[in-house]
């Protein structure tokens, strides 16, 4: 996944994936619980590629599931701010 191994690039690709979802229609609740799914299928099979991803790592493995969701949700809001190629 090398996507991964850059933060900037990472943010950017979330970015476009949660407006193309937004413009799509999907509705945010949809988008919140599909960002907890992913965060929870990286902490479990993918490695932290860089400071950032082992923050995020190191925090959603002592969060409790509204914790998660509230880290997804301002994952979230981070990749929004960012633009988007």
């Amino acid at each position: 996944m090398g996507i991964l191994q850059n933060w900037e690039q990472w943010t950017s690709f979330l970015g476009q994936q949660v407006t193309d979802a937004k413009d799509s229609g999907v509705p945010k609740k949809m988008i919140e619980k599909a960002a907890v799914q992913i965060g929870e299928y990286l902490a479990k099979n993918v490695d932290p590629q860089n400071e950032q991803e082992r923050v995020l790592s190191d925090l959603w493995a002592v969060a409790d599931k509204d914790e998660k969701q509230a880290l997804a949700s301002c994952v979230m809001k981070i990749v929004q701010q960012k633009p988007t190629n």
